[in-house]
């Protein structure tokens, strides 16, 4: 058709800065363990190739802080009965929980995850797409966050015994009041471009998408994009998110590079031996001209050594192994780690020493605690408009029937709670102590005690209190309400 894109830029809707998408890729790179060999010269002088050792600390920290924010404990709930009950369902059915665990960590190590809920119209089913840092792009934004985006799909197929590589962009664009989403199909038989143009449903991929559809009313966008808390550093008029260690990369390499040579000085003991010219071998070339020892093309140990002397032939110059130096120096990396990634001293050890519990972290009021409700905030916003996109695109879809898919209110945000108390990252006991003192004082309402310990919304938390009146005093709430009003009639 025409068109023939190599990179995501090379679109004329996409105008990414070349620096952020070489960051994610390298992000990618590290999380994946993709490390170039290492260059050495062996004892017969030869450039040789090994592989890198490494300790994989981008995946091991986004692991522990998915871990550390959320888990299959996390209850969400609307206040909307009905929306609660639509929403229960939605997620159950798209085993949201499990995916948001599993998506939670390349999140946190490439900076990015965007998901978007759509409906297929054979089940009438709500389904969600997730996208990582490196398919989705942001094409308009503003102060409230990503407005407009294009998310990218790739599929593989095999074709004349070739490996095909299909990728979709799925435009999000305003148009006036009116939400676009936009198809396009690129085929390509390399990997690493997106490749040329080609229509919907070419080859039987991707059929039955429409090149475009137009929603109207919605409040916004249907992706929702969940990036680390914290500002992009890197490019300060980027939306994009960046990992949690992309600005730890120079101390992820001081530890990949001490555990390397702590690892390599281990398997070669590090053995140094000095040997006499005169019990060596030597190898010559055609014209009869001495070159270089014989060694082990695997073995940097020998040096050889012209020696006059008798004695002293083959000398050990052998030291030990360092083992406690290159301890202490991973550890003290370990240590910069823990600074720059704002996580409590202790989080990371080398030694053999544990990392600190859970409990140790609370009990301690530490930093890792305050880092991970950071992280919380941006999930729970995350989730919160998630929630609301699906019910947009419910109620805007008709079924077969011509009745549609959701027909209940759209919730606020404030409506909405998400609660990752799992009973082990907050001290209830110390929650419960703080607003009691506070409530005794006079200076917090019932209903605001009740959610700051419970984490409940404003309906729930009034609901509680309802019930607590009623228990107390064995006296229907409601019927406490009508006498008021009456006493108030009465009055006037």
């Amino acid at each position: 058709m025409g068109e023939r894109l190599t990179t995501i830029n090379d679109h004329p809707k996409v105008n990414i800065n070349p620096d952020e998408l070489e960051r994610i890729s390298q992000d990618f790179r590290e999380y994946a363990g993709k490390y170039p060999k290492v260059k050495y010269i062996n004892s017969n002088n030869d450039s040789c190739n090994r592989d890198y050792c490494f300790l994989n600390m981008r995946k091991l920290t986004a692991e522990m802080m998915s871990s550390l924010v959320f888990n299959e404990q996390v209850e969400i709930s609307v206040d909307n009965a009905v929306a609660n009950e639509f929403i229960q369902h939605v997620f159950e059915h798209n085993d949201f929980k499990k995916n948001m665990i599993r998506y939670l960590e390349p999140m946190f190590a490439t900076g990015g995850l965007a998901v978007r809920p759509y409906v297929d119209t054979d089940t009438g089913e709500v389904e969600f797409s997730w996208a990582l840092a490196n398919a989705f792009f942001p094409l308009r934004h503003n102060s409230g966050g990503i407005t407009e985006g294009v998310m990218m799909f790739s599929t593989v197929k095999t074709e004349n015994k070739k490996t095909v590589y299909y990728t979709l962009l799925e435009f999000h664009e305003w148009k006036d009041k009116e939400y676009v989403i936009t198809n396009e199909l690129y085929r390509s038989e390399d990997k690493t471009v997106i490749g040329d143009k080609v229509p919907l449903g070419y080859n039987g991929v991707y059929e039955g998408i429409e090149p475009d559809t137009v929603i109207q009313g919605l409040s916004k966008p249907i992706f929702n994009y969940l990036k680390p808390s914290g500002f992009n550093n890197f490019s300060t008029d980027s939306p994009l998110g960046v990992g949690i260690c992309d600005n730890s990369a120079t101390t992820l390499k001081q530890i990949n590079d001490a555990y390397d040579q702590f690892n390599w000085e281990i398997k070669m003991g590090q053995r140094s031996v000095i040997v006499s010219d005169h019990l060596l071998n030597y190898s010559f070339d055609e014209q009869g001209n001495r070159r270089g020892p014989v060694f082990d093309p695997d073995v940097n140990i020998y040096r050889p050594m012209r020696m006059d002397g008798d004695t002293d032939f083959v000398k050990d110059i052998t030291h030990d192994i360092r083992t406690e130096q290159y301890i202490a120096a991973i550890n003290q990396f370990f240590k910069t780690l823990e600074m720059q990634m704002q996580l409590s001293v202790g989080t990371f050890s080398f030694d053999g020493q544990s990392v600190k519990t859970a409990t140790e972290i609370v009990s301690e009021n530490s930093l890792t605690y305050r880092t991970r409700n950071m992280q919380c905030n941006e999930v729970e916003k995350f989730i919160k408009g998630l929630i609301v996109s699906v019910l947009e695109i419910a109620s805007f879809t008709t079924l077969g029937g011509g009745g549609k898919l959701y027909t209940g209110e759209i919730p606020t945000f404030e409506q909405i709670s998400v609660d990752f108390d799992d009973g082990i990252f907050e001290s209830a006991e110390q929650k419960l102590e703080f607003y009691s003192n506070a409530k005794m004082a006079g200076i917090v309402p019932t209903t605001e005690a009740i959610k700051g310990v419970f984490k409940l919304t404003d309906a729930e938390a009034l609901e509680w209190l309802k019930n607590i009146i009623q228990q107390d005093t064995m006296v229907d709430p409601a019927e406490i309400e009508q006498q008021s009003a009456e006493k108030e009639v009465e009055e006037e």
